[in-house]
């Protein structure tokens, strides 16, 4: 699968993920609910390895990094994001989260040594400017309490996590470990780790048996887990964490387009700047003026695809 492939799937699935993850608060802990998630992943991509005679089993050295990955991308950094909007509004906590994208260009940088681009400061700068301009009439009534502070440090917290996890995921697609059976240890590793702070909060493990919670798991599971990060971290293996961090900022666009189209948001001057700044700073950063012909062949793809999933439905019926 090209580069653009991965970059749009990481983009679209995650955007969608901020409409399920509303279905999932309720009766639930939050924390209960990573746990199912990662849970459930975990499971299908370890039946899918084992389905394909895929190698599982790795040294010490390797479950190291599978531990890391755990704690950061799929443990810790989703703990203190939820933690941090107990205390803070949603845009704020998406304002601060999409600074993952200056941290992984700084840590980049700072592990491996990538000289980064003009270019790069530019988009990155657009981006910024954008996710904050689109959700500035919630961020600029916040009052700056200690409770904002509080909620606003954990929810960076939780990025700077996450840029970790990125650096460790790129040091062991370096070192030649596959992102299909990193992501199946990390995730059971991020499963018993977020597990055992959940029990260490006496938070309950109670489920709750409706469609729309059941649904949205499931959705969470496997499109938004299993799915947009084997497309995220073999996209960042392939380009660097400083690039495909754009993502972090890109998927909350996603995310209010689609509470336009389907919540009835208004679409306001500030929604339509913000966007336009970010998708140019993701023209900066990956060069997608250059990109016309695969883009065009993408889209090409993609209609092929589904008409003639659509004619094999039809024949069928």
């Amino acid at each position: 699968m090209n580069n653009l492939s991965l970059y749009m799937i990481t983009v679209l699935v995650w955007g969608t993920t901020w409409l399920m993850i509303n279905y999932q608060l309720g009766a639930v802990a939050p924390e209960v609910s990573v746990v199912y998630r990662y849970a459930i992943a975990s499971t299908l991509l370890f039946a899918w390895c084992l389905a394909r005679g895929t190698r599982l089993l790795f040294n010490l050295f390797a479950h190291l990094h599978f531990l890391g990955l755990g704690l950061l991308l799929f443990s810790f950094n989703y703990i203190a994001t939820y933690m941090a909007q107990q205390h803070i509004t949603s845009a704020l906590n998406a304002v601060a989260f999409s600074t993952m994208m200056w941290m992984n260009v700084i840590n980049t940088r700072i592990f491996f040594g990538t000289r980064i681009e003009p270019k790069l400061w530019l988009g990155a700068a657009m981006g910024a400017a954008g996710i904050l301009i689109l959700f500035w009439p919630e961020v600029s009534v916040i009052s700056w309490t200690d409770r904002t502070v509080t909620g606003a440090s954990l929810s960076l917290g939780g990025a700077l996590l996450a840029s970790f996890g990125n650096m460790l995921s790129k040091s062991a697609q370096g070192k030649g470990l596959p992102v299909l059976q990193s992501n199946a240890w990390g995730m059971f590793y991020g499963t018993l780790i977020t597990a055992l702070v959940a029990w260490r909060r006496d938070l309950p493990f109670n489920f709750e048996w409706t469609s729309s919670y059941v649904s949205s798991l499931l959705y969470l599971a496997i499109f938004g887990t299993i799915v947009a990060f084997g497309a995220y971290l073999k996209l960042m293996g392939r380009i660097g964490p400083h690039k495909a961090g754009y993502v972090v900022v890109m998927f909350p666009v996603v995310a209010v387009v689609l509470s336009v189209l389907f919540e009835g948001m208004e679409l306001k001057a500030n929604i339509v700047t913000g966007i336009a700044l970010v998708l140019l700073g993701n023209v900066v950063i990956l060069g997608f003026w250059k990109k016309g012909p695969e883009l065009v062949r993408w889209l090409a793809d993609l209609r092929h695809y589904w008409f003639d999933r659509k004619v094999v439905v039809n024949r069928d019926c």
